[in-house]
Protein backbone atom coordinates (compact mmCIF):
# COMPACT_ATOMS: atom_id res chain seq x y z
CA UNK A 1 0.00 0.00 0.00
CA UNK A 2 1.55 3.37 -1.08
CA UNK A 3 2.09 6.49 1.39
CA UNK A 4 -0.15 8.98 1.20
CA UNK A 5 2.10 12.09 1.09
CA UNK A 6 -0.43 14.68 0.07
CA UNK A 7 0.53 17.85 1.98
CA UNK A 8 -2.29 18.37 4.25
CA UNK A 9 -1.78 14.19 5.11
CA UNK A 10 1.78 14.81 5.63
CA UNK A 11 1.11 17.95 7.52
CA UNK A 12 -1.68 16.51 10.49
CA UNK A 13 -0.48 12.69 10.06
CA UNK A 14 3.03 12.87 9.62
CA UNK A 15 3.28 10.30 6.85
CA UNK A 16 6.52 11.57 5.81
CA UNK A 17 8.40 10.60 8.84
CA UNK A 18 10.54 7.88 7.35
CA UNK A 19 11.90 10.72 4.11
CA UNK A 20 14.83 11.41 6.83
CA UNK A 21 16.71 8.58 5.13
CA UNK A 22 18.09 8.73 1.55
CA UNK A 23 16.75 5.14 0.96
CA UNK A 24 12.75 5.91 1.78
CA UNK A 25 13.17 8.76 -0.32
CA UNK A 26 14.49 7.01 -3.10
CA UNK A 27 11.46 4.36 -2.59
CA UNK A 28 9.19 7.08 -3.26
CA UNK A 29 10.68 7.76 -6.74
CA UNK A 30 9.26 4.44 -7.74
CA UNK A 31 6.82 6.35 -10.70
CA UNK A 32 9.35 9.34 -11.33
CA UNK A 33 8.60 9.96 -14.88
CA UNK A 34 12.26 10.97 -15.74
CA UNK A 35 14.43 8.30 -16.13
CA UNK A 36 17.01 7.62 -18.48
CA UNK A 37 20.30 10.09 -19.04
CA UNK A 38 19.35 13.47 -16.96
CA UNK A 39 20.79 15.08 -14.21
CA UNK A 40 16.93 14.21 -12.30
CA UNK A 41 17.76 10.89 -11.42
CA UNK A 42 15.74 9.52 -8.70
CA UNK A 43 18.93 8.56 -6.62
CA UNK A 44 19.97 12.42 -7.49
CA UNK A 45 16.63 13.90 -6.21
CA UNK A 46 16.40 11.95 -3.02
CA UNK A 47 20.12 12.44 -2.31
CA UNK A 48 19.41 16.43 -2.64
CA UNK A 49 16.78 15.73 -0.09
CA UNK A 50 13.51 15.37 -2.03
CA UNK A 51 10.79 13.08 -2.25
CA UNK A 52 8.63 12.08 -4.88
CA UNK A 53 4.72 12.81 -4.19
CA UNK A 54 3.25 13.39 -7.50
CA UNK A 55 -0.89 14.17 -8.17
CA UNK A 56 -2.79 13.99 -10.99
CA UNK A 57 -1.94 17.11 -11.96
CA UNK A 58 1.65 17.54 -11.11
CA UNK A 59 3.20 13.90 -11.89
CA UNK A 60 6.88 15.35 -11.19
CA UNK A 61 6.25 16.66 -8.08
CA UNK A 62 9.09 16.69 -5.72
CA UNK A 63 8.86 17.95 -1.66
CA UNK A 64 12.46 18.45 0.67
CA UNK A 65 11.68 16.26 3.84
CA UNK A 66 13.39 19.18 6.01
CA UNK A 67 12.02 22.74 4.58
CA UNK A 68 8.71 21.20 2.44
CA UNK A 69 9.46 23.48 -0.63
CA UNK A 70 8.13 22.06 -3.21
CA UNK A 71 9.21 21.90 -6.77
CA UNK A 72 7.55 20.49 -9.84
CA UNK A 73 8.08 20.83 -13.99
CA UNK A 74 11.34 18.97 -14.05
CA UNK A 75 13.01 18.81 -17.30
CA UNK A 76 15.97 16.25 -17.93
CA UNK A 77 19.23 18.88 -17.60
CA UNK A 78 17.31 20.39 -14.06
CA UNK A 79 19.98 19.65 -11.35
CA UNK A 80 18.15 18.62 -8.21
CA UNK A 81 21.17 19.97 -5.71
CA UNK A 82 21.25 23.17 -7.51
CA UNK A 83 17.11 24.20 -7.85
CA UNK A 84 17.01 23.04 -4.02
CA UNK A 85 19.94 25.30 -3.30
CA UNK A 86 17.51 28.28 -4.17
CA UNK A 87 16.22 27.60 -0.88
CA UNK A 88 18.92 29.28 0.84
CA UNK A 89 16.63 29.05 4.26
CA UNK A 90 16.50 24.91 4.01
CA UNK A 91 18.99 23.41 7.05
CA UNK A 92 19.48 20.57 4.78
CA UNK A 93 21.15 22.72 1.74
CA UNK A 94 22.98 24.66 4.47
CA UNK A 95 24.35 21.92 5.79
CA UNK A 96 25.71 20.76 2.37
CA UNK A 97 26.27 16.90 3.75
CA UNK A 98 25.57 13.61 2.04
CA UNK A 99 23.68 11.04 4.13
CA UNK A 100 26.52 9.53 5.15
CA UNK A 101 28.53 12.09 6.12
CA UNK A 102 25.69 13.25 8.89
CA UNK A 103 26.58 13.26 12.43
CA UNK A 104 24.11 12.86 14.92
CA UNK A 105 23.92 16.29 15.93
CA UNK A 106 23.54 17.20 12.28
CA UNK A 107 20.74 14.22 11.92
CA UNK A 108 19.02 16.19 15.31
CA UNK A 109 19.31 19.17 13.55
CA UNK A 110 17.72 18.41 10.66
CA UNK A 111 14.81 17.19 12.11
CA UNK A 112 14.49 19.98 14.75
CA UNK A 113 14.40 22.33 11.57
CA UNK A 114 11.77 19.70 10.11
CA UNK A 115 9.42 20.13 12.88
CA UNK A 116 9.78 23.91 12.95
CA UNK A 117 8.64 23.82 9.58
CA UNK A 118 6.16 21.63 9.71
CA UNK A 119 4.46 23.36 12.31
CA UNK A 120 4.86 26.92 9.82
CA UNK A 121 3.48 25.48 6.50
CA UNK A 122 0.80 23.79 8.73
CA UNK A 123 -0.12 27.07 10.30
CA UNK A 124 -0.03 28.57 6.64
CA UNK A 125 -2.05 26.06 5.34
CA UNK A 126 -4.92 26.47 8.37
CA UNK A 127 -4.60 30.18 7.60
CA UNK A 128 -5.19 29.72 4.04
CA UNK A 129 -8.15 27.75 4.78
CA UNK A 130 -9.28 29.93 7.46
CA UNK A 131 -9.76 32.99 4.97
CA UNK A 132 -11.01 30.80 2.02
CA UNK A 133 -14.01 29.51 4.36
CA UNK A 134 -14.41 33.43 5.43
CA UNK A 135 -14.90 34.35 1.76
CA UNK A 136 -17.20 32.02 1.26
CA UNK A 137 -19.51 32.72 4.33
CA UNK A 138 -19.44 36.16 3.08
CA UNK A 139 -20.57 35.34 0.21
CA UNK A 140 -23.35 32.81 1.20
CA UNK A 141 -24.21 36.01 3.34
CA UNK A 142 -24.61 38.80 0.90
CA UNK A 143 -26.63 36.00 -1.22
CA UNK A 144 -28.84 35.15 1.93
CA UNK A 145 -29.15 39.01 2.32
CA UNK A 146 -30.09 40.14 -1.41
CA UNK A 147 -32.70 37.22 -1.35
CA UNK A 148 -34.15 38.74 2.14
CA UNK A 149 -34.76 42.53 -0.17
Amino acid sequence: MAVDLTLNTVLLHRTDLEMDLVEHRLASFSQWPLTGNCKCTPERMAEAGFYHCPTDNEPDLVRCYVCFKELDGWEPDDDPFKEHSRATDCAFVQLGKKEHEMTRLDYITLQREGAKNRARKLYEVRVTQLDRAKREAKRELDRVRRNVR
